[in-house]
């Protein structure tokens, strides 16, 4: 036995392996960094991003192509653009080529811009996220109400991923909610139509062509990350009295992400979309499961999003009444997706600094509950032109919210972004989990649609078995069918149905979620019997009725 020294075993540590730093100990120990310094691009890092303003819809029913790339110099400096990106130290850029100008009809595609944007952004070792469709199409497309935009896209994110096959990251349809709203609702873009029928018909294809290009895209990369970016909106309204238009609204700008992740709407919207041109087999088609890859959903906050309806109804603005903390907590909620703040700005550059602080610290916020956050985007990298009327008049009005100025010039908020990387530029996304990485196989998990729930005779049950035979259940008791919103798994609704359960089948259907409806409002009655009428059919035969 070795002699016994004495004093405590601290100093004897001391004296054996000095006083300071240990060997082995930087590597995640006391003396290991915090996350500070410029990103480096390791891949458990948190994704610090800019983006260049890239949006091409048509105005004055179809006699003028909005294009700002042209219109912010881009065609022109792209690589100073470049350069301004790597310089700042940013390592990821999202990015969109003018889908307008490269797909110039079936089969048919004009590379030479392209090609060189994305030899230059791979020799600069820049890591695009890649947006194939923002808020236009090619003239012999038309617009969103043509049905074959779905197949025309997919053919085209199919020779992107093609040629570009080094690019992992995709956003293949920006804002489909905006896109639809303002191409088909307000009457601002595109088709410029301003009904819902119109604006249904707009939502259906955008989506559809996100999810037919995500498909494309996965068979030429299956380990793709699809970043969906979406507007993160709110209307609040300061009066006594909730008006129903306005619930409905807030409703519908989740329609798109209901329709790309097969996430059932609430029976007021679902009935919505059926009046205005949803085909059953369409929302079914929709419902069928989610899009390949891994899935990112991307929530744009900018202090317009939220919006106050005033009692003589006009429109005030809301800005941070809830933000994008709020906002999109309640979508990681619906949607349990990893979450990424993908577009924010400020129009006035004195404010500009200050904003990107708080939106950071929504992120911060966010983190601390938990909630996977990929990165974070100031967009865009240059000032914009007339996005404060949102390109629907061309008046070349310089909104000064890039990080540079149109004469490539750095902004204040521009060194608040250095430093806000400087301070936290290394962190991981996952806080205190730099052993997870962002991987690089093929996805392969399928994605979990959540089924149906009902509960019968008090217990509840998930997967109806189809043909699975009679039961142990008494034959000669009829079944009871209840529909209401707080039906399903809901403690009440257990009791009742046990109680009941000597004398009948007690059968309910758990439609939360589906709105406060009731079998009072005979139209969603029929809709939810119409909707669930196979499985309860299922059901009785399954514990035979």
């Amino acid at each position: 036995m070795a002699k016994r020294k004495n004093g405590g075993f601290l100093g004897i540590v001391k004296r054996e392996r000095g006083d300071g730093d240990y060997a082995g100990d930087q590597h995640g120990g006391a003396s290991g960094t915090v996350g500070s310094g410029l990103p480096d691009g390791f891949p458990g890092n948190f994704m610090f991003a800019t983006g260049i303003e890239c949006s091409y819809p048509m105005i004055r029913h179809g006699h003028l192509r909005r294009d700002q790339l042209k219109e912010c110099g881009h065609y022109d400096h792209w690589k100073d653009d470049l350069r301004l990106v790597q310089e700042l130290g940013l390592k990821v850029l999202r990015y969109g080529l003018p889908y307008y100008k490269i797909h110039r009809s079936p089969g048919e595609y004009e590379w030479d811009f392209a090609d060189a944007v994305m030899n230059e952004m791979q020799r600069l070792n820049i890591t695009p996220i890649l947006d194939l469709l923002h808020f236009g199409v090619p003239s012999w497309i038309g617009d969103f109400q043509n049905p074959e935009l779905p197949v025309h896209f997919a053919e085209y994110a199919d020779a992107i991923a093609t040629r570009y096959p080094w690019v992992r990251y995709y956003t293949p349809v920006n804002e489909i909610y905006v896109t639809a709203k303002m191409s088909a609702k307000e009457g601002l873009w595109n088709e410029q139509l301003k009904d819902d029928k119109a604006f249904v018909t707009a939502l259906k294809h955008a989506v559809a062509a996100s999810i037919l290009a995500t498909h494309a895209i996965a068979q030429r990369r299956p380990d793709c990350v699809i970043v969906q970016s979406e507007s993160a909106e709110y209307m609040h309204e300061a009066r006594a009295e909730q008006s129903p238009k306005v619930a409905l609204e807030n409703k519908q700008r989740l329609l798109s992400l209901d329709l790309l992740y097969a996430h059932q709407p609430d029976a007021d919207v679902y009935q919505y979309m059926m009046d205005n041109g949803m085909t059953r087999e369409e929302y079914e088609w929709f419902m069928a499961g989610e899009p390949p890859g891994y899935q990112i959903m991307g929530n744009d906050y900018y202090g317009r999003n939220e919006k106050i309806l005033l009692p003589d109804g006009s429109i005030s603005t809301g800005e941070d009444v809830m933000g994008w903390y709020l906002i999109t907590k309640e979508y990681y909620e619906r949607y349990k997706k990893p979450v990424m703040h993908t577009e924010t700005n400020h129009f006035d550059p004195k404010e500009a600094s200050n904003w990107l602080w708080k939106q950071w610290v929504n992120v911060l916020r966010m983190r601390k509950d938990g909630v996977p956050v990929l990165g974070f985007t100031w967009y865009s990298l240059i000032d914009q032109i007339d996005w404060d009327s949102a390109l629907g008049k061309k008046r070349g009005h310089v909104n000064e919210c890039g990080l540079f100025d149109l004469k490539r010039k750095i902004r204040p908020v521009g060194n608040a972004y250095r430093m806000l990387l400087e301070e936290f530029g290394q962190i991981t996304i996952v806080p205190h989990g730099e052993v997870f990485e962002v991987t690089d196989r093929p996805a392969r998990l399928k994605v979990e649609v959540l089924a149906m729930k009902y509960l019968v005779n008090g217990t509840v049950v998930h997967v109806v078995e189809r043909d699975a035979g009679g039961g142990s259940i008494n034959e000669s008791r009829p079944a009871l069918i209840f529909l209401h919103h707080f039906g399903g798994s809901s403690r009440a609704w257990r009791e009742v149905t046990a109680r009941l359960a000597r004398d009948y089948i007690c059968i309910v259907p758990d439609l939360r979620g589906f709105g406060e409806s009731t079998s009072d409002d005979l139209s969603e009655a029929d809709y939810m019997l119409e909707g669930y009428a196979d499985d309860i059919a299922a059901l009785i035969d399954q514990f035979g009725v």
